[in-house]
This record gives structure tokens, C-alpha cells and sequence, in this order.
């Protein structure tokens, strides 16, 4: 699979997915806790403009908190910019390899695939995830120690429905699609009533 290629299409993907949205679907409570739609789509837009000294100014403001780092840059720029600016920003860097700093080559891809489905699916739109990326970025979330997926899901095999892909060990299985099993190994638990014991 050519990475860059595959997330420039869903890079032009969410853009155009965004572009279809009404006004008050971006204030809708997103997959993410405490983020609403137009948080997670202003997010999907820091990865390519992030720097490393802009990294370290951002973890010091939240006392080491990587996450509500994350957060605060995303409410930041979801804050400064039109739903019509977010949207042409995503497309600008669409074909760009420029990584978040500490990023891998498959962590953007990762973060639009599931942030698609983070805004997409609580608005009850469907959104259809590549099976060949998403394939990739489960297998990717799964072996990389920043995610945890492995140590959580430590005895248990994950086995994807819809894909030739299983992961781990043990007696105790889920199965399901390998889009809800890349959202529960991201930590979306809201993909479990998907996946099956």
C-alpha cells in the first residue's frame, strides 16, 4: 500500500465528507470525550502545521498532558477558523508527508481514519473505511506500544470479520469488522456493540 497516496484520498475524502455537513451538525458531541465535531475536523488539521518547538510550548501548558495538549490545540484552531477554512486547510496539506513530531509514517493515516469515524458516526452518516488501510492501521495500532492495544488486550485474540487479519493470543476472542476493531483498539468503546465475543 503507498501511505501517502491512500491518505491523501482520505484526507480529500473528509474534507468533501465535511463540506457536506449543516451548520449545526459541527457542534455535535463527537466519538472523542468532551470534543465536538468541529474540534475533531480543526485536530485533523494541526498534524501537517505542528512543530517540534510548538509541541513542547503545547505539553508544558498542560502540565505534561499529551492528551489534553491535544485537546486545548484543537478547541484553539476549532475556535480561530470558519467550518469553510478547516475544510480548505485539510485539502491544502491533502498530498503532504509532514508528520505531527514523534509521528510515524502510518500515525496520520491512523488518526483520519478513525477520526472519520469519529465524527461521522454520531451524526448517523455513513462513512466507509478503506478494508486494505484499515487493515494497515489496525495492524499498526496493534504492534505500537502509544496506543496500548496489545497490553490491553493481553489473552485475547482480535479477529477481523470482513478482512483475512487476527491478532494475539488466548482463549477469548473478538470478532468483528476490522473498522469497529481499529475503533476499539484506539480506545472507542462505542465500536464494541459492533464486535462480537
Amino acid at each position: 500500500m503507498d501511505i501517502l497516496a491512500t491518505l491523501k484520498a482520505e484526507r480529500l475524502s473528509i474534507a468533501d465528507f465535511l463540506d457536506g455537513l449543516d451548520d449545526h451538525e459541527w457542534d455535535v458531541a463527537s466519538l472523542c470525550d468532551g470534543w465536538t465535531v468541529r474540534d475533531v475536523a480543526a485536530h485533523l488539521t494541526t498534524s501537517t502545521r505542528s512543530t517540534l518547538g510548538g509541541t513542547i510550548k503545547g505539553v508544558i501548558r498542560a502540565r505534561g498532558n499529551w492528551n489534553r495538549m491535544n485537546a486545548d490545540e484543537a478547541r484553539r484552531h476549532a475556535a480561530r477558523y470558519t467550518p469553510a477554512e478547516i475544510i480548505a486547510q485539510i485539502r491544502e496539506t491533502a498530498g503532504s508527508d509532514k508528520r505531527a513530531p514523534g509521528a510515524g509514517p502510518m500515525d496520520p493515516l491512523v488518526d483520519f481514519l478513525v477520526h472519520g469515524q469519529d465524527i461521522a458516526r454520531p451524526l448517523g452518516r455513513p462513512r466507509t473505511m478503506p478494508i486494505e488501510a484499515a487493515v494497515a492501521s489496525l495492524e499498526h495500532v496493534h504492534n505500537s506500544a502509544f496506543y496500548g492495544a496489545r497490553k490491553r488486550f493481553r489473552g485475547t485474540r482480535l479477529i477481523a470479520t470482513d478482512a483475512d487479519w487476527q491478532a494475539g493470543e488466548g482463549s477469548d476472542e473478538i470478532r468483528g469488522p476490522v473498522a469497529d476493531l481499529l475503533l476499539l483498539a484506539t480506545g472507542r468503546t462505542t465500536a464494541v456493540p459492533h464486535l462480537t465475543p
